[in-house]
């Protein structure tokens, strides 16, 4: 086994398993986001705490630690920055510090899409951004965003880290199982409007 390989994947993983939006909201005196709404620890969560800024704060640290794992992956194990852009999103979705019970991966995978190239990072964006200011609805706009980024690689020349990214929608659509119920019902809560 390569060596390298095993670094890509530690590194990915310990660096996606920093779970920000619990350390912020404890920091904040919120307590423990798990107890409320999805009981997840992203942002689309911490936002239900009532801290918008909280919840901004959040999106950014998890967009960043999808990105420098990444990042770092080219410059140290360019063979392995597909393998490190899966690991990031396993470490958030599954972190061992909290019994591997994290965050659904949307936010990492924007910040592993913008290591990976600013312009797939922008077909990511636009299109999480774009759907969620048209529906108001995170599950929805987050997992569309997700299937279009190993398309969005593809389309730019990163056809070896493609097959990567669509194992990671894979995960993130399977993530959202719920979500995807309670959208066929029409029961799938907006943004600003509680749990």
């Amino acid at each position: 086994m390569d060596i390298e390989m095993l670094y890509a994947a530690a590194l990915g993983y310990f660096l996606g398993s920093i779970p920000f939006g619990l350390l912020l909201t404890k920091a904040a005196g919120l307590g423990d986001v798990r107890s409320i709404g999805s009981g997840n620890i992203g942002a689309t969560n911490v936002l239900r705490t009532g801290n918008k800024g909280l919840a901004a704060a959040t999106l950014l640290l998890d967009l960043f630690k999808g990105f420098l794992p990444v990042f770092l992956a080219w410059q140290w194990f360019p063979d392995w920055v597909g393998l490190t852009a899966v690991f990031a999103i396993l470490g958030h979705c599954f972190p061992v510090w909290l019994g591997f019970k994290g965050g659904k991966g949307v936010a990492t995978l924007a910040g592993v899409c913008f290591g990976i190239d600013w312009k797939v990072g922008l077909v990511y964006a636009v299109l999480w951004l774009g759907l969620l200011s048209i529906t108001r609805i995170s599950s929805l706009s987050g997992m569309a965003a997700a299937v279009a980024a190993p398309l969005a690689a593809w389309v730019f020349g990163f056809q070896n880290i493609a097959l990567y990214l669509a194992v990671i929608a894979a995960l993130i659509l399977w993530l959202h199982r719920t979500n995807i119920g309670r959208l066929i019902t029409g029961t799938e809560p907006k943004v600003g409007s509680g749990a």
